[in-house]
């Protein structure tokens, strides 16, 4: 998500049925589950139980010493605290576009959902509540030190400089609860024998919780990165979102889809909980270069009818059978956002075959995917004209992002956070046009 500084202003959240909560709800659990096979799929692929291919895959592009720091028997089990998906709610159901590996706008959505938790005195039904996302924020932090003493550091890189405000914030509304939590950058840190330590209120404290905010790509233009990655080598702090780009990868949709995987993912998954993520988690392929056999297409990939045996094929196809995204699939700046991504039926056939050639050719150092494309529903809003210093209409499509925090084990839905960009714009994300709001539960 990139960080948005301006956007229009509702005077209402929102809403959504009892039904649509239920399925947010039961979501997180859901993808939690994913979480965790997808890492078992990585481990067992890289000790050749399954397919070496997938490991090969999900490590492409990648500098070796981060897959080896990532393979380390310590962070076998390491994974993901903060779950926080796209979803584009269509005339069908509920689609997830992608999920976030390092997500913004927890700070934003927490101060959303206190705003609107009172407008004009009446109490709103806002989804976690008024403090759900700082409190579950704060269990998921604390579940992580485990009685350890010591502060928590949430590290912002230069990168991600325009998310400080938010997060410095959330840092200071966990403090008012008593849980010693700053928002700091790398070049505040010390680093001892004993660990990494910081200045904070006059005194120095051990930081004992690491919690991530920088990509891995950007590891080297951070500095300190590998005196963090020493610190949680040697236990002496734990960090997340784990240094695991394996399990940040956009192809990990298309390895759910793959059919040679499908007996892993029923065995991993349940079939009930594997239907559900393969009805609501578009079809994904991998912009593979590498040909193949004459008699070969590529699995559930079609052109109107016609099945798929080359990604020439996709040249051909017109506007209307264009509907499809590329996107990197991950550890590349142009992963962040609406950077890199193309969308078929929304360009000319010359910049479609360009896009597509491209991709291709990236595929040794920056892989890129291709998905289906789901055009999100209409929603009617207000919204405050700022110029005009009138409520106005407008017609939109959402992105909802529901933040999940992890916490002995379980997944809690803690807030939802809507934008709702204008009818005519393809690619949902934060912009100054788009109203932002948290979600909540339509009132009786």
């Amino acid at each position: 998500m990139q960080a948005v500084t301006s956007w229009r202003v509702s005077p209402c959240p929102l809403y959504l049925s009892s039904k649509e909560l239920r399925f947010f709800t039961d979501l997180g659990p859901h993808l939690l589950s994913f979480y965790r096979g997808l890492n078992r799929l990585y481990t067992e692929s890289v000790k050749g139980i399954q397919p070496t291919w997938i490991a090969g895959y999900l490590d492409q592009g990648k500098p070796a010493a981060l897959v080896q720091y990532s393979r380390m028997k310590r962070f076998r089990d390491a994974l993901p605290a903060v779950i926080r998906p796209d979803i584009i709610p269509t005339q069908d159901g509920m689609v997830i576009t992608e999920l976030d590996s390092v997500p913004g706008g927890i700070g934003l959505t927490a101060c959303l959902s206190r705003t609107y938790h009172d407008l004009d005195g009446d109490p709103t039904q806002i989804i976690g509540g008024q403090n759900g996302m700082i409190q579950g924020f704060s269990r998921m932090l604390r579940s992580l030190q485990d009685q350890q003493g010591g502060c928590i550091a949430i590290l912002i890189s230069d990168e991600s400089k325009d998310y400080r405000p938010e997060m410095s914030w959330l840092a200071a509304q966990l403090r008012k609860e008593g849980v010693s939590v700053w928002c700091v950058e790398p070049r505040e840190i010390r680093f001892t024998e004993d660990g990494l330590r910081l200045h904070t209120d006059g005194s120095e404290q051990t930081i004992s919780v690491l919690y991530r905010f920088y990509e891995l790509f950007d590891l080297l233009n951070i500095p300190k990165a590998e005196l963090v990655q020493y610190a949680a080598k040697k236990g002496r702090v734990s960090v997340t979102p784990p240094y695991k780009p394996a399990l940040e990868e956009k192809m990990a949709f298309a390895l759910l889809h793959h059919p040679i995987l499908r007996p892993f993912w029923e065995k991993e998954l349940g079939a009930d909980c594997l239907l559900h993520l393969t009805t609501i988690m578009p079809k994904t392929w991998l912009l593979d270069p590498a040909p193949l056999p004459a008699i070969a297409t590529i699995p559930d990939l079609h052109i109107g009818n016609r099945p798929v045996a080359n990604w020439t094929d996709l040249e051909k196809a017109t506007q209307k059978e264009r509907q499809f995204v590329i996107k990197p699939s991950g550890f590349s700046e142009l992963a962040w956002g609406s950077r890199g991504v193309s969308i078929g039926h929304d360009m000319p056939q010359t910049e479609w075959v360009e896009a597509l050639r491209k991709a291709l050719a990236s595929f040794p150092t920056t892989p890129y995917i291709l998905q289906e494309f789901h055009k999100g529903r209409l929603f009617e809003m207000d919204f405050m004209d700022e110029h005009q210093q009138t409520m106005a209409h407008m017609s939109g499509r959402a992105r909802l992002s529901p933040y999940y925090f992890v916490s002995e084990g379980r997944a809690e839905l803690t807030g939802i956070l809507a934008t709702i960009c204008p009818a005519d714009k393809k690619i949902l994300h934060g912009m100054k046009d788009a109203i932002i709001v948290p979600c909540a539960l339509r009132p009786d």
